[in-house]
């Protein structure tokens, strides 16, 4: 079978090629650029907890040693401290900020000794065109052709090609807000700690006085952002080194503070949302499906989601077949999630940036907007949480032994020490992205035994046929615990390690039914007769295409397409 075409080579992209192959699905990466980042300073991303997790899983690379995480979270308005935040040394929930040149880099090593992908640099997406049995993309540069593919992810940007070429509209807001970015060496009073000011008083004469966010970076650098007031003013080097000048003395009290400035840019923040995230073989994902960011919310962070949620339903029709319903809730959860996140942000948007407004009316009014920029920087509430898919169409109905634990059916699982059917000692996460089920034994007192002791004992044989019976691969996992979970529960947990349900005791029926339904309710029974070319089945046309492939240039057939992976 033809690999999966993934257009566009930034964190997204890259990030869904590991996960392809973490299920042993080919791919091919097709690069617009030349196949490498520039460093930019102050182009850089924060990551939410599990975010960070899956990268570090992905890379083998501990992303700590090359990002910062944040010691605490500070906020003020004016002179006022609203809120301060400390996290532990150890705290898994600090965010972690880190440019994103060496997050990408991280990923395009990790991608090179991958056998199973293919970055093919200097290959801009021109044409587009898919049947019943796949895609076919035609590429222009020193390397153009026709790629042959199973289906095809735009991850190529807001500007995305894969987009336009699918005539899928983009609305939404242009410009909801726009930032000055510097990135520089200093020393400020709050080490460590991420801090956003409100109305600092040294620009409090101003009628768009703003706001400045800092975030610590490795090596005593910082970026800092200074919101601008609404219009396309020119950002000059003069306005921008004024605006360092005033808040570092502003922060620091010294009327001359010493930095370094390594970086300048301009940050226009958009919210939009594509109308469809498919279109038959064809998916979006990252900025090329939505764009968000205001109240310190990050893009990239539900870009990566995207490819999580995506990968392993791919690799499930990679593997076993077409699951049209499977591939259809890619759009039907993640869209939900990100029009929920715009929802809140365009109501919050009038309130925080309304000017006065209710808070000198209303006691607290200013203490509960802070708390809306407070969830939007570190990833908590409406406007930053991880969404979950609790309506999603693959929920299954109610069970008859479900019971309530304290995550939510469709949110992320907790990251629970388990024990493998290896009998080793892991992290559950660990077991993630592998394109397996997980069901997880709640069975307290078992990591103080040997595996061979209780693997034959109590409701284990039972279980471990029920699990082998699935209608999809799944793998079984013990833990002496689980949040809420009594004794004797059992999780059932999807390969991005969303909660399924959570059953009382081993009840095989409810297991599969919940099994089958995450799978979109099984392979498709019947598929529609196809006609002319698509009769001939698949393996002969496959290998046709594979004999006849061009290495050549733009004028190959796009029946002759390249079918990436070497």
């Amino acid at each position: 079978m033809d690999p999966v075409i993934i257009v566009g080579a930034g964190p997204v992209g890259l990030t869904l090629a590991l996960l392809l192959a973490r299920q042993d699905v080919p791919s091919v990466v097709l690069d617009e650029g030349p196949g490498k980042d520039e460093p930019r300073p102050a182009r850089t991303v924060v990551l939410r907890e599990d975010t960070a997790a899956l990268l570090e899983r992905l890379t083998g690379v501990p992303l700590d040693e090359h990002g910062v995480r944040w010691a605490g979270w500070r906020s003020l308005r004016r002179k006022q401290v609203m809120t301060e935040i400390v996290f532990a040394e150890d705290d898994p929930g600090a965010p972690l900020h880190i440019a994103q040149h060496v997050l990408t880099n991280a990923l395009r090593t990790a991608l090179a000794g991958e056998p199973l992908a293919e970055v093919v640099a200097d290959s801009r997406l021109d044409a587009l065109e898919q049947d019943r049995s796949g895609v076919a993309a035609h590429t222009r540069g020193p390397k153009a052709a026709w790629w042959r593919g199973s289906h095809l992810v735009g991850c190529d940007g807001a500007r995305s090609t894969v987009r336009k070429l699918q005539d899928i509209r983009f609305p939404g807001r242009t410009a909801v807000e726009r930032y000055a970015v510097a990135a520089l060496r200093t020393e400020l009073p709050w080490q460590g700690q991420a801090l956003l000011h409100r109305t600092p008083p040294w620009r409090s004469s101003e009628p768009s006085a703003g706001e400045v966010t800092a975030r610590p970076l490795p090596d005593g650098a910082w970026r800092l952002d200074w919101l601008l007031p609404p219009g396309k003013d020119l950002v000059t080097p003069e306005m921008l080194l004024t605006r360092v000048r005033e808040t570092l003395t502003g922060w620091t009290g010294e009327a001359a503070p010493v930095y370094d400035l390594l970086d300048t840019g301009v940050h226009t923040v958009h919210h939009r949302l594509a109308r469809r995230w498919r279109a038959g073989r064809v998916f979006l994902a990252g900025d090329a499906a939505h764009l968000l960011g205001a109240f310190g919310t990050q893009g990239l962070d539900e870009g990566l989601r995207d490819a999580d949620n995506l990968a392993w339903k791919l690799a499930a029709v990679w593997h076993h077949g077409p699951h049209e319903a499977l591939l259809d809730s890619y759009q039907t959860e993640r869209r939900a999630v990100i029009a929920a996140r715009l929802r809140a942000a365009d109501q919050a948007l009038p309130v925080l940036r309304g000017g006065g407004g209710l808070r000198h009316i209303v006691p607290g009014a200013a203490r509960g907007h802070d708390a809306l920029f407070t969830d939007g920087h570190l990833g908590r509430g409406a406007l930053g949480a991880p969404g979950t898919y609790a309506g999603s169409p693959l929920a299954p109905g109610r069970l008859a032994a479900e019971i309530a634990v304290d995550t939510p059916p469709g949110a992320p699982v907790a990251d629970v020490r388990v024990t493998a059917e290896d009998g080793a000692f892991v992290r559950l996460r660990d077991r993630l992205d592998r394109g397996a089920l997980l069901v997880v034994l709640v069975a307290p007192g078992t990591g103080v035994w040997d595996r061979k002791h209780w693997m034959s004992a109590g409701v284990m044989p039972r279980l471990a046929a029920a699990v082998s019976a699935l209608p999809h691969p799944a793998e079984l996992l013990v833990a002496e615990g689980y949040p809420g979970a009594p004794a004797h529960s059992v999780l059932l947990v999807r390969p991005d390690g969303h909660l399924v349900t959570a059953l009382n005791g081993v009840r095989p029926a409810d297991l599969y039914a919940a099994a089958e339904a995450t799978l979109g309710g099984g392979p498709e029974a019947e598929r529609s007769e196809p006609s002319g070319e698509e009769e001939r089945p698949e393996a002969e046309r496959s290998r046709e295409e594979r004999s006849g492939a061009g290495r050549g240039g733009a004028d190959t057939a796009p029946t002759e397409a390249r079918s990436g992976v070497r």
